[in-house]
């Protein structure tokens, strides 16, 4: 009699093993781990698509937040970075964080357990730890479910480039489970993905900050020209007056003359040059840059979220930059309207948009926090009769919006030269805004 193979069928749902005995049972698990192994690379790949193509590495870390936790099937991580100038660490991204966590009091970058961990060489991409969360146990101990949503415990996946470590990245749920060996693998391999993306995107910084030092180099060796040059033409013409002044007092005049006309003309190109040269805001690094690095450290020091927005983004290399003068004044107003929303907002989260458009660049400062009445507010009152100083020196155009209860929006629009004006300036007066 033929023998005839048993269909090949998973065990049952009374458990029993499928039929065929262990050949079966290790085809079945063969499969298994094949279809494992298939979702591990479909993961990595998406991982490494959202960060490639992310705009920014804020908007890649979320991307990432959301495949891992879907991954593990948690609903809730965050992200910490830190900030190589500084050497704080601030919350560069987070998803659903239980409300207890959304206070921006308990995101500072303080330090925590983990951030101690990872300070201490404890927590390393070989070791992912699954730790208590030192944020969330005043609320656990209360048994404040209703704020913590169940939470007490989150794996911390280290992020590093080499041996250079980047931050951490904490996911969670409220059904917290033990990691396996696969998923632990699985996540130090995504962390070394995600640490690539943020090391990439520092080197870009970095190579648009060192761009614009050679800019300014090259500005410094042309001041030197420029002056060493009108004041050999000076000296020639005066020795020339000097000769000739008891003979030809006429001739005399006119080199005197001459020699005044090139010493202004030679000022003026230095005056020009200075501007160029003037330190721009936050150690001459460009304004988005600057700018990124203010929303860094409110975020360390308050925990409010601070979302920047370039549109459109940075070129690479840095691209072509706003004129000095404009960059200072709008990091200035930036700065004094964070200032404003530390002291009086109560705000969790500031959207800072810079947008360059080809004849006016504008900025806007909007946070949710708890609002006020303008005309409520005394003259000279939250700075902002410096920042309306600073945008009329420009010929810009700033205003303020905002309701109780609704949050505040601060916006300056600057108006640039045109095509036919000297580059690197403000629009002329015909063109300013009232």
């Amino acid at each position: 009699m033929e023998r005839v193979e048993p269909p090949r069928t998973p065990r049952s749902a009374a458990g029993s093993p499928p039929p065929g005995g262990a050949p079966a049972r290790a085809r079945v698990a063969r499969r298994a781990e094949a279809d494992a192994h298939i979702r591990e690379l479909r993961v990595l790949a998406a991982i490494a698509e959202a960060l490639n193509s992310a705009p920014d590495v804020r908007r890649a870390l979320e991307r990432t937040l959301a495949m891992v936790a879907d991954l593990l099937g948690l609903r809730t991580g965050w992200v910490w970075l830190l900030d190589p100038e500084t050497d704080r660490f601030y919350n560069a991204a987070a998803r659903n964080l239980p409300p207890y966590l959304q206070e921006p009091v308990r995101m500072t970058g303080r330090s925590c357990w983990c951030i101690e961990e990872f300070r201490d060489g404890e927590l390393t991409p070989k070791n992912i730890d699954m730790l208590e969360c030192s944020r969330l146990r005043p609320a656990v101990r209360r048994q404040a479910t209703d704020l913590t949503h169940g939470l007490a415990y989150h794996a911390s996946i280290p992020l590093y480039f080499r041996d250079k470590p980047l931050g951490i990245m904490n996911v969670t749920g409220p059904s917290w489970r033990k990691l396996t060996a696969d998923e632990l693998r699985l996540l130090s391999t995504i962390a070394y993905q995600v640490g690539i993306a943020i090391e990439r995107a520092r080197l870009a910084d970095e190579s648009a900050r060192l761009a614009r030092a050679e800019e300014r180099a090259r500005i410094a060796r042309e001041i030197h020209d420029t002056l060493a040059q009108a004041l050999t033409a000076i000296v020639l013409q005066l020795e020339g007056a000097v000769r000739a002044w008891a003979a030809d007092p006429p001739r005399a005049s006119q080199r005197v003359a001459r020699a005044l006309q090139v010493a202004r003309e030679g000022l003026e190109e230095a005056r020009r040059s200075v501007l160029s040269l003037r330190v721009a805001p936050a150690a001459g690094r460009p304004l988005p840059e600057a700018l990124a690095a203010l929303g860094r450290a409110l975020t360390a020091d308050t925990g409010i979220r601070v979302l920047v927005h370039v549109v459109p983004p940075p070129a690479p290399g840095g691209g072509r930059p706003l004129p000095p003068a404009i960059e200072a004044e709008l990091f200035r107003i930036a700065q004094e309207a964070l200032t404003n929303i530390r002291r009086h907002a109560g705000a969790r989260r500031v959207d800072l948009t810079l947008r360059t458009m080809p004849r006016r660049v504008r900025l806007s400062i909007r946070d949710d926090g708890r609002g006020f009445a303008p005309e409520a507010v005394p003259a000279g009152r939250l700075g902002l009769v410096g920042m309306r100083e600073r945008a009329q020196g420009l010929g810009a155009r700033l205003r303020v919006r905002s309701t109780p209860g609704r949050g505040t929006t601060v916006t300056v629009s600057v108006p640039l030269a045109s095509s036919g004006d000297r580059p690197g300036t403000a629009a002329p007066a015909r063109d300013r805004a009232p």
